[in-house]
Protein backbone atom coordinates (compact mmCIF):
# COMPACT_ATOMS: atom_id res chain seq x y z
CA UNK A 1 0.00 0.00 0.00
CA UNK A 2 1.23 3.47 -0.88
CA UNK A 3 0.35 5.22 2.38
CA UNK A 4 1.49 8.64 1.25
CA UNK A 5 -0.57 8.50 -1.95
CA UNK A 6 -3.59 7.26 -0.05
CA UNK A 7 -3.20 10.16 2.38
CA UNK A 8 -3.22 12.54 -0.60
CA UNK A 9 -6.42 10.92 -1.91
CA UNK A 10 -8.09 11.11 1.51
CA UNK A 11 -7.30 14.83 1.83
CA UNK A 12 -8.47 15.50 -1.72
CA UNK A 13 -11.74 13.60 -1.19
CA UNK A 14 -12.49 15.68 1.91
CA UNK A 15 -11.60 18.93 0.10
CA UNK A 16 -13.66 18.01 -2.99
CA UNK A 17 -16.64 16.78 -0.95
CA UNK A 18 -17.09 13.55 -2.89
CA UNK A 19 -15.23 10.62 -4.40
CA UNK A 20 -16.42 11.59 -7.88
CA UNK A 21 -15.19 15.18 -7.64
CA UNK A 22 -11.86 13.99 -6.20
CA UNK A 23 -11.46 11.48 -9.05
CA UNK A 24 -12.06 14.19 -11.63
CA UNK A 25 -9.48 16.53 -10.06
CA UNK A 26 -6.86 13.75 -9.88
CA UNK A 27 -7.68 12.32 -13.34
CA UNK A 28 -8.61 8.99 -11.81
CA UNK A 29 -11.75 6.94 -11.18
CA UNK A 30 -14.30 7.03 -8.39
CA UNK A 31 -13.57 3.38 -7.61
CA UNK A 32 -9.84 4.09 -7.22
CA UNK A 33 -10.60 6.95 -4.82
CA UNK A 34 -12.90 4.77 -2.73
CA UNK A 35 -10.37 1.90 -2.61
CA UNK A 36 -7.57 4.25 -1.51
CA UNK A 37 -9.59 5.56 1.46
CA UNK A 38 -10.74 2.03 2.36
CA UNK A 39 -7.12 0.79 2.32
CA UNK A 40 -6.13 3.67 4.58
CA UNK A 41 -8.96 2.87 7.03
CA UNK A 42 -8.06 -0.82 7.04
CA UNK A 43 -4.41 0.05 7.67
CA UNK A 44 -5.36 2.37 10.55
CA UNK A 45 -8.21 0.10 11.77
CA UNK A 46 -10.27 3.26 12.09
CA UNK A 47 -13.17 4.70 10.12
CA UNK A 48 -12.22 8.12 8.74
CA UNK A 49 -15.37 8.95 6.75
CA UNK A 50 -19.03 8.28 7.24
CA UNK A 51 -20.44 7.67 3.78
CA UNK A 52 -24.00 8.09 2.58
CA UNK A 53 -25.60 8.48 -0.82
CA UNK A 54 -25.86 12.22 -0.23
CA UNK A 55 -22.70 13.26 1.58
CA UNK A 56 -19.44 12.40 3.25
CA UNK A 57 -18.73 13.32 6.84
CA UNK A 58 -15.50 13.07 8.80
CA UNK A 59 -15.51 10.97 11.93
CA UNK A 60 -13.77 12.44 15.02
CA UNK A 61 -10.75 10.25 14.21
CA UNK A 62 -10.95 11.43 10.61
CA UNK A 63 -10.85 15.07 11.67
CA UNK A 64 -7.72 14.51 13.74
CA UNK A 65 -6.11 12.45 10.97
CA UNK A 66 -6.94 15.09 8.35
CA UNK A 67 -4.99 17.75 10.29
CA UNK A 68 -1.99 15.44 10.57
CA UNK A 69 -2.14 14.49 6.89
CA UNK A 70 -2.36 18.11 5.80
CA UNK A 71 0.77 18.98 7.79
CA UNK A 72 2.68 15.87 6.67
CA UNK A 73 1.88 16.42 3.00
CA UNK A 74 2.87 20.08 3.27
CA UNK A 75 6.22 19.04 4.78
CA UNK A 76 6.75 16.45 2.03
CA UNK A 77 5.98 19.00 -0.68
CA UNK A 78 8.35 21.49 0.95
CA UNK A 79 11.12 18.89 1.17
CA UNK A 80 10.65 17.92 -2.48
CA UNK A 81 10.74 21.55 -3.56
CA UNK A 82 13.89 22.18 -1.53
CA UNK A 83 15.60 19.11 -2.96
CA UNK A 84 14.54 20.04 -6.48
CA UNK A 85 15.90 23.57 -6.04
CA UNK A 86 19.26 22.07 -5.05
CA UNK A 87 19.63 21.14 -8.72
CA UNK A 88 18.69 24.64 -9.88
CA UNK A 89 20.12 27.15 -7.40
CA UNK A 90 23.56 26.88 -5.70
CA UNK A 91 22.95 27.04 -1.96
CA UNK A 92 23.88 25.24 1.24
CA UNK A 93 27.08 23.58 2.41
CA UNK A 94 29.57 22.38 -0.22
CA UNK A 95 31.77 19.73 1.38
CA UNK A 96 35.09 19.79 -0.38
CA UNK A 97 38.36 17.86 -0.12
CA UNK A 98 41.68 18.92 -1.60
CA UNK A 99 45.28 17.82 -1.43
CA UNK A 100 46.94 20.22 0.98
CA UNK A 101 49.36 22.16 -1.21
CA UNK A 102 47.12 22.85 -4.16
CA UNK A 103 44.32 23.52 -1.70
CA UNK A 104 46.27 26.33 -0.07
CA UNK A 105 47.68 27.79 -3.28
CA UNK A 106 44.78 27.45 -5.71
CA UNK A 107 41.58 26.13 -4.11
CA UNK A 108 41.21 28.61 -1.24
CA UNK A 109 41.66 31.69 -3.46
CA UNK A 110 39.22 30.13 -5.94
CA UNK A 111 36.66 29.62 -3.17
CA UNK A 112 36.74 33.35 -2.45
CA UNK A 113 35.97 34.18 -6.08
CA UNK A 114 33.32 31.46 -6.37
CA UNK A 115 31.45 32.66 -3.28
CA UNK A 116 31.41 36.19 -4.66
CA UNK A 117 29.29 34.71 -7.46
CA UNK A 118 27.27 32.34 -5.25
CA UNK A 119 27.07 33.83 -1.73
CA UNK A 120 24.42 31.34 -0.59
CA UNK A 121 26.97 28.52 -0.75
CA UNK A 122 29.07 27.82 2.34
CA UNK A 123 32.23 25.72 2.07
CA UNK A 124 33.56 22.99 4.34
CA UNK A 125 37.11 22.41 3.05
CA UNK A 126 39.24 19.49 4.26
CA UNK A 127 42.93 19.58 3.33
CA UNK A 128 44.47 16.13 3.36
CA UNK A 129 46.96 14.06 1.39
CA UNK A 130 44.65 11.07 1.75
CA UNK A 131 41.96 10.65 -0.89
CA UNK A 132 38.51 10.27 0.74
CA UNK A 133 35.92 7.71 -0.30
CA UNK A 134 33.53 10.03 -2.11
CA UNK A 135 30.87 7.32 -2.26
CA UNK A 136 30.63 7.42 1.55
CA UNK A 137 29.27 10.96 1.24
CA UNK A 138 31.79 12.75 3.49
CA UNK A 139 32.74 15.07 0.59
CA UNK A 140 30.83 16.31 -2.45
CA UNK A 141 33.91 16.94 -4.60
CA UNK A 142 37.66 16.39 -4.36
CA UNK A 143 40.50 18.34 -5.97
CA UNK A 144 43.59 16.17 -6.46
CA UNK A 145 46.85 16.16 -8.38
CA UNK A 146 48.15 13.04 -10.15
CA UNK A 147 50.04 12.04 -13.25
CA UNK A 148 46.97 9.97 -14.20
CA UNK A 149 43.89 8.52 -12.55
CA UNK A 150 43.08 4.86 -11.99
CA UNK A 151 39.87 3.49 -13.44
CA UNK A 152 36.94 4.14 -11.13
CA UNK A 153 33.25 5.02 -11.11
CA UNK A 154 34.06 8.61 -10.14
CA UNK A 155 33.37 11.43 -12.58
CA UNK A 156 36.61 13.31 -13.32
CA UNK A 157 37.34 16.64 -14.97
CA UNK A 158 40.91 17.66 -15.75
CA UNK A 159 41.38 21.26 -14.66
CA UNK A 160 44.91 21.84 -15.93
CA UNK A 161 48.50 20.61 -15.82
CA UNK A 162 51.60 21.75 -14.01
CA UNK A 163 55.03 20.43 -13.04
CA UNK A 164 57.71 20.66 -10.37
CA UNK A 165 61.12 22.31 -10.42
CA UNK A 166 64.27 22.01 -8.33
CA UNK A 167 64.97 24.80 -5.84
CA UNK A 168 67.57 25.70 -3.22
CA UNK A 169 68.29 28.69 -1.02
CA UNK A 170 70.93 31.25 -2.06
CA UNK A 171 72.85 30.39 1.14
CA UNK A 172 72.93 26.68 0.28
CA UNK A 173 74.18 27.38 -3.24
CA UNK A 174 76.90 29.73 -1.96
CA UNK A 175 78.08 27.04 0.45
CA UNK A 176 77.81 24.00 -1.81
CA UNK A 177 77.73 25.34 -5.36
CA UNK A 178 75.02 24.80 -7.93
CA UNK A 179 74.71 21.50 -9.80
CA UNK A 180 75.41 21.95 -13.53
CA UNK A 181 74.00 18.62 -14.74
CA UNK A 182 71.56 16.15 -13.14
CA UNK A 183 74.38 13.77 -12.16
CA UNK A 184 75.75 16.47 -9.84
CA UNK A 185 72.73 15.98 -7.58
CA UNK A 186 74.42 12.84 -6.23
CA UNK A 187 76.81 15.13 -4.34
CA UNK A 188 74.05 17.27 -2.77
CA UNK A 189 71.53 16.94 0.06
CA UNK A 190 68.25 16.19 -1.71
CA UNK A 191 65.13 16.96 0.31
CA UNK A 192 62.25 14.53 -0.15
CA UNK A 193 58.63 15.49 -0.80
CA UNK A 194 56.43 12.47 -0.15
CA UNK A 195 53.14 12.71 -2.04
CA UNK A 196 50.60 10.18 -3.36
CA UNK A 197 51.43 11.18 -6.95
CA UNK A 198 55.10 10.12 -7.28
CA UNK A 199 57.70 7.80 -5.73
CA UNK A 200 59.42 9.79 -2.99
CA UNK A 201 63.02 8.87 -3.79
CA UNK A 202 62.85 8.77 -7.58
CA UNK A 203 63.32 11.95 -9.56
CA UNK A 204 62.82 11.87 -13.33
CA UNK A 205 64.17 15.09 -14.81
CA UNK A 206 63.09 16.26 -18.26
CA UNK A 207 65.59 18.47 -20.01
CA UNK A 208 67.59 19.10 -23.19
CA UNK A 209 69.13 15.64 -22.97
CA UNK A 210 65.76 13.91 -22.53
CA UNK A 211 64.70 12.03 -19.40
CA UNK A 212 67.20 11.41 -16.63
CA UNK A 213 66.21 9.18 -13.73
CA UNK A 214 67.83 9.78 -10.35
CA UNK A 215 67.64 7.84 -7.10
CA UNK A 216 67.90 10.45 -4.36
CA UNK A 217 67.99 10.62 -0.60
CA UNK A 218 68.53 13.31 1.98
CA UNK A 219 68.28 14.43 5.59
CA UNK A 220 64.66 15.69 5.53
CA UNK A 221 61.39 14.24 4.27
CA UNK A 222 57.99 16.01 4.43
CA UNK A 223 54.57 15.44 2.87
CA UNK A 224 53.46 19.01 2.08
CA UNK A 225 55.15 21.30 -0.46
CA UNK A 226 54.86 24.42 1.71
CA UNK A 227 56.74 22.63 4.51
CA UNK A 228 59.42 21.56 2.06
CA UNK A 229 59.73 25.17 0.86
CA UNK A 230 60.54 26.17 4.45
CA UNK A 231 63.23 23.49 4.67
CA UNK A 232 64.71 24.69 1.37
CA UNK A 233 64.71 28.33 2.47
CA UNK A 234 66.50 27.28 5.66
CA UNK A 235 69.36 25.94 3.54
CA UNK A 236 68.84 22.24 4.27
CA UNK A 237 69.30 21.15 0.66
CA UNK A 238 67.79 20.94 -2.82
CA UNK A 239 64.15 19.96 -3.19
CA UNK A 240 61.36 19.60 -5.71
CA UNK A 241 58.52 22.10 -5.53
CA UNK A 242 55.38 22.39 -7.64
CA UNK A 243 55.46 25.63 -9.64
CA UNK A 244 52.59 27.07 -7.60
CA UNK A 245 54.53 26.49 -4.36
CA UNK A 246 57.82 27.90 -5.74
CA UNK A 247 56.97 31.15 -7.54
CA UNK A 248 56.58 33.27 -4.40
CA UNK A 249 60.02 32.29 -3.08
CA UNK A 250 61.58 32.75 -6.51
CA UNK A 251 59.98 36.19 -6.74
CA UNK A 252 61.23 37.43 -3.38
CA UNK A 253 64.69 35.88 -3.71
CA UNK A 254 64.44 33.36 -0.86
CA UNK A 255 64.60 30.53 -3.41
CA UNK A 256 66.77 29.94 -6.47
CA UNK A 257 65.92 27.58 -9.27
CA UNK A 258 68.39 24.72 -9.68
CA UNK A 259 69.02 23.13 -13.10
CA UNK A 260 66.71 25.74 -14.66
CA UNK A 261 66.49 23.93 -18.00
CA UNK A 262 64.91 20.90 -16.31
CA UNK A 263 61.45 20.09 -14.97
CA UNK A 264 60.06 17.01 -13.30
CA UNK A 265 56.90 15.43 -11.96
CA UNK A 266 54.35 16.66 -14.48
CA UNK A 267 50.97 16.52 -12.80
CA UNK A 268 47.37 17.00 -13.81
CA UNK A 269 44.80 18.66 -11.58
CA UNK A 270 41.45 16.87 -11.36
CA UNK A 271 38.04 17.53 -9.87
CA UNK A 272 36.32 14.30 -8.81
CA UNK A 273 32.76 13.61 -7.70
CA UNK A 274 30.63 10.48 -7.43
CA UNK A 275 27.89 10.66 -10.09
CA UNK A 276 26.78 12.34 -13.30
CA UNK A 277 23.12 11.86 -12.33
CA UNK A 278 21.37 14.45 -10.18
CA UNK A 279 24.49 16.52 -9.49
CA UNK A 280 23.34 19.41 -7.31
CA UNK A 281 23.80 23.01 -8.42
CA UNK A 282 26.57 23.92 -5.97
CA UNK A 283 28.78 21.01 -7.06
CA UNK A 284 28.04 21.60 -10.74
CA UNK A 285 28.73 25.35 -10.63
CA UNK A 286 31.89 24.86 -8.50
CA UNK A 287 33.39 22.41 -11.01
CA UNK A 288 32.39 24.63 -13.93
CA UNK A 289 33.98 27.61 -12.19
CA UNK A 290 37.24 25.71 -11.63
CA UNK A 291 37.33 24.54 -15.26
CA UNK A 292 37.23 28.16 -16.38
CA UNK A 293 39.35 29.70 -13.61
CA UNK A 294 42.17 27.26 -12.84
CA UNK A 295 43.80 27.07 -16.31
CA UNK A 296 44.20 30.87 -16.23
CA UNK A 297 45.87 30.76 -12.81
CA UNK A 298 48.18 27.90 -13.82
CA UNK A 299 49.15 29.77 -17.01
CA UNK A 300 49.82 32.91 -14.96
CA UNK A 301 52.19 31.05 -12.64
CA UNK A 302 53.95 29.35 -15.56
CA UNK A 303 54.49 32.71 -17.27
CA UNK A 304 55.88 34.14 -14.03
CA UNK A 305 58.20 31.15 -13.66
CA UNK A 306 59.50 31.60 -17.21
CA UNK A 307 60.14 35.29 -16.56
CA UNK A 308 61.94 34.62 -13.27
CA UNK A 309 64.02 31.85 -14.85
CA UNK A 310 65.12 34.14 -17.67
CA UNK A 311 66.11 36.80 -15.15
CA UNK A 312 68.09 34.22 -13.15
CA UNK A 313 69.86 32.91 -16.26
CA UNK A 314 70.68 36.45 -17.36
CA UNK A 315 72.05 37.21 -13.89
CA UNK A 316 74.17 34.09 -13.90
CA UNK A 317 75.50 34.89 -17.37
CA UNK A 318 76.40 38.43 -16.27
CA UNK A 319 78.11 37.11 -13.14
CA UNK A 320 80.11 34.65 -15.24
CA UNK A 321 81.27 37.47 -17.54
CA UNK A 322 82.24 39.61 -14.56
CA UNK A 323 84.17 36.72 -13.02
CA UNK A 324 85.98 36.15 -16.32
CA UNK A 325 86.85 39.85 -16.51
CA UNK A 326 88.25 39.71 -12.98
CA UNK A 327 90.37 36.69 -13.91
CA UNK A 328 91.68 38.45 -16.99
CA UNK A 329 92.45 41.57 -14.95
CA UNK A 330 94.38 39.54 -12.38
CA UNK A 331 96.35 37.77 -15.10
CA UNK A 332 97.15 41.09 -16.79
CA UNK A 333 98.36 42.54 -13.50
CA UNK A 334 100.58 39.56 -12.90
Amino acid sequence: MDTLQNMRVFVRVVEAGSFTAAAQSLDSTTGAMSRAVSELEAHLRTRLLNRSTRRLALTPAGERYLKRCTQILADVDSAEEEASCAHERPAGALRMHSFASIGQQYVLPAISRYRALHPEVTVELTLSQRMPDLFEGSSDVSIVTASSLPNSDLVSHQLGSSCSILCASPAYLRAHGAPRVPADLAHHDCLILKTPAFPAHEWVLEGPEGSVEMEVDGPVQVNIAESLAVAIREGMGIGTLPVYAAVEGLSNGTLMRVLPHHTLQKTNVYALYPSRKFVDAKTKTWVEFLRAHLPEVIARDQALLDELTQEQLAGEALAAVEDEDVVHAVKSTN
